[in-house]
């Protein structure tokens, strides 16, 4: 069946039950499969480090409904145990006046029951109101039970109780306000798990919490991952010998890449060579393609332009044609420079005639993208659906714009965005491919045409 922990806002502390909830099952040698509702990156880095899994992202606007249900039956085929973690508020979606994509949207999908986390820190008795209020709003929905989080003293938790009780729900966690356990974070969210240097004593606190905190009795057979389902197939691709050598950056600066993506690429053909712009000094030998993902080279912002080696390698392999797909981060790595919040400027690797600047200005949300012109990627005119979460803004705006991109509001004002110049493909929008697959055979493509030359 498998279950959906939801939030009645963001910052209730649903992460915290998640990995809680992981890390406990794992430590039992169970095989467990998680999801992240969304587009996040960093929840479910989170995740892999716990379940030794992959997590996959569950997103009906960056794919559709019909991926995230194939995904979804796919990845839990094989493992005792599925868990969704939900994102925002339970009915909070892409628009902000509806839920669709969100987490009431994906379980409603998928046929999945909701375990509702509450933070009880500022509440009593109001709690059952808002607990009634969450499972009358939307009768498709199945509210399976409520964890009760910041939960003061034990004459708070009765109180808890005696509200709750004419609602006949079961409270299927209780976590004390001293249970709190915080994770790092900074302006994009949670620090990465690269970056944690106690993760694992942390992970074991999770894991004794979600040990001690939780109604197991009741969690466990609503956990167990479905039985049968149909299968996600992906096409693999018509040409096998030899597979092409993409070399992917992959560090602490580095990180953001949906894993699907990786999938798919690895299915088409593709040989992911992962590399270090940080510490390598050379890249990989004999590759056709190379990919930068997002991540946070702001903050290694100094050790990435002391890095001259790979820089001038890096240079060279753009001047020489090298097909390159460089995302938000991966975009600001190949500027003339970063400026980082500080105001301190590091040169990166030139390629594009503009520089990232670090500001407070958080540029959020999904976008609809044009292409105005043939990419390694895509051809002009196509229209692909991605998201924008950066805290940086570039100081020219390329003469020939990438993309026209819009809002997900279909009246929302348009604006030029991206580069294409030296066979790279550079923009701040993040893209899923597993709906597109002509994406990543396009890019392919490029790559193996670059291999004969």
């Amino acid at each position: 069946m498998a279950i959906v922990i939801a939030g009645e806002r963001s910052g209730v502390g649903k992460t915290t039950v998640t990995l809680a909830l992981l890390a406990s099952l794992c430590r039992r040698g169970l095989l467990v499969q998680s999801f992240k509702v969304g587009p996040d990156y960093i929840d479910p880095m989170f995740h892999q480090h716990v379940t030794g899994r992959p997590c996959r992202n569950l997103d009906p606007v960056l794919t559709s409904v019909n991926y995230v249900q194939q995904c979804f039956a796919h990845h839990t085929q094989g493992v005792d145990y599925a868990l969704v973690e939900g994102v925002m508020g339970l009915f909070d979606g892409a628009t902000g006046t509806n839920d669709w994509a969100s987490t009431a949207h994906v379980a409603r999908l998928l046929h999945l029951p909701v375990v509702l986390v509450v933070d009880c820190s500022r509440l009593s008795y109001t709690v059952a109101a808002i607990v009634h209020g969450y499972r009358s709003f939307d009768p498709q929905l199945k509210l399976a039970g409520v964890v009760l989080n910041r939960v003061g003293s034990d004459r708070h938790l009765e109180l808890l109780q005696a509200a709750l009780e004419p609602l006949h729900l079961p409270i299927l966690g209780i976590l004390r306000r001293q249970d709190n356990i915080t994770i790092p974070d900074r302006h994009l969210g949670l620090v990465p798990t690269a970056e944690i240097t106690q993760l694992n004593p942390l992970i074991d606190r999770l894991a004794q919490l979600g040990d001690s905190c939780f109604d197991w009795q009741h969690l466990l057979p609503l956990l167990k991952s479905p039985t049968s389902s149909p299968y996600l197939t992906i096409p693999s691709s018509p040409h096998s010998p030899p597979p092409l050598r993409l070399a992917i950056a992959r560090d602490r600066a580095f990180s953001f890449y949906y894993q699907d993506n990786l999938d798919l690429l690895q299915q088409l053909g593709a040989q992911l060579i992962p590399w270090s712009p940080l510490s390598d000094r050379t890249l990989p030998e004999n590759i056709q393609g190379l990919y930068f993902g997002g991540g946070f080279p702001e903050v290694f912002a100094q050790q990435l332009a002391e890095n001259y080696p790979i820089r001038a390698a890096v240079r060279a392999a753009l001047q020489s044609g090298i097909p390159t797909y460089a995302e938000c981060g991966g975009l600001m790595y190949l500027c003339q420079q970063i400026v980082d919040f500080d105001g301190k400027a590091w040169a990166m690797i030139g390629a594009i005639p503009t520089i990232a600047v670090m500001s407070s200005r958080l540029t959020l949300g999904y976008r609809q993208a044009t292409a105005l012109q043939d990419s390694p990627l895509l051809n002009a005119g196509t229209k692909v659906w991605g998201h924008e979460f950066h805290r940086s803004r570039l100081t020219e705006i390329p003469m020939h714009p990438l993309f026209q991109i819009r809002g997900y509001e279909a009246q929302s004002s348009s604006t030029l965005e991206g580069w294409q110049l030296h066979n790279i493909h550079a923009s701040y929008v993040h893209l899923h491919f597993g709906e597109r697959l002509e994406i990543p055979r396009r890019f392919l493509q490029h790559c193996a045409s670059f291999s004969v030359a």
